[in-house]
């Protein structure tokens, strides 16, 4: 079921670059974030409230609000900087670099997490670093 989930995040993230792309269009890269993370913060909470879990907020731990609003701000300056590239790069190239956060993400999962790094991981890896290069070579 992973699958299907990862595999709908990434056919949306693919609409989120090109709708992306076509509405910051003549304004403010900041602006443009800021009114998609509103349209984000309301979709995510009517979810919660849906699916009646607004009762958990209360047991979070400290760790989990730590570590929560840290990726929230990640998030935050990640989208800030993916709608400045966007505005002013193509998507086509704009998007594989963006990407490249798989990549990156692999080596702090083995190195954080302590994830076992394996043949096919590394392999992929370096497919994905060659693609990404290859993409925005000119």
């Amino acid at each position: 079921m992973w699958f299907v989930f990862a595999l709908l995040s990434a056919v949306f993230a693919a609409l989120t670059s090109i709708l992306a792309k076509i509405g910051i269009e003549g304004i403010n890269s900041n602006l443009a974030t800021a009114i998609r993370t509103a349209v984000v913060l309301v979709m995510a909470w009517v979810i919660v409230f849906i699916t009646g879990m607004q009762n958990q907020i209360v047991g979070l731990s400290k760790k989990s609000w730590i570590f929560l609003i840290l990726s929230g701000i990640a998030t935050g300056l990640s989208w800030l900087c993916y709608y400045k590239a966007l505005q002013i790069g193509e998507a086509s190239k704009v998007v594989p670099v963006d990407k490249f956060s798989v990549v990156i993400t692999m080596i702090l999962a083995f190195i954080v997490l302590r994830e076992a790094p394996t043949a096919k991981t590394i392999l992929g890896g370096i497919f994905i670093t060659i693609g990404t290069f290859i993409m925005i070579l000119k």
